[in-house]
């Protein structure tokens, strides 16, 4: 067998100061974390390519930004299951298989309704990115809880300006 082949045939043997348990668990949240990503982006995408109305310029330019934001997260969750040791998502089957975020493929969702659904789906993304958060506290894994607070952060931020783009009436 050629030099060529043989590393074709050799496992990713990336170091890590991780034990094969804290790999395994970090690994395993974070490519959910990527697939939820990579699922959120897509969405969002998909609104911002189809959003209409009175709002059509507002929408369109925040979803743009949202998606942008999102589509950030990717590179950095991808690389940070690969510095710890793992492997990460090959394909877009392999999202679909660990995804939480529902896609929508409606050929029409109102405005309001795809801002609420985008504001329901970050909030739901803040509660995984905080369990793993808990789990990098427990494996000490502290490079990656520091990119979850940012990400989490962001989340919010998202969250509250979807949540004030859908509010019916704005209190005194």
């Amino acid at each position: 067998m050629s030099k060529a082949a043989t590393r074709r045939k050799a496992p990713l043997q990336t170091p890590s100061v991780y034990d094969s348990n804290a790999i395994r668990d970090l690994s395993g949240a974070l490519n959910a974390l990527l697939a939820d990503t990579f699922a959120l982006y897509l969405k969002t995408k998909n609104f911002h390519w189809h959003v209409s109305g009175p709002h059509f310029r507002d929408y369109h330019l925040l979803l743009d930004e949202h998606g942008d934001q999102i589509f950030a997260m990717t590179d950095a969750l991808a690389e940070r299951v690969r510095k710890i040791g793992g492997t990460t998502l090959r394909s877009i089957g392999h999202i679909s298989r660990l995804q939480h975020v529902e896609d929508n493929d409606a050929d029409y969702v109102t405005p309001q309704d795809m801002l609420a659904e985008l504001r329901d789906d970050n909030k739901d993304l803040v509660g995984r990115l905080r369990e793993a958060h808990d789990l990098c506290d427990e494996h000490e894994d502290v490079a990656t809880a520091s990119l979850i607070e940012n990400w989490i952060d962001e989340s919010e931020r998202r969250v509250w300006f979807l949540y004030e783009a859908t509010r019916e009436k704005h209190a005194p």
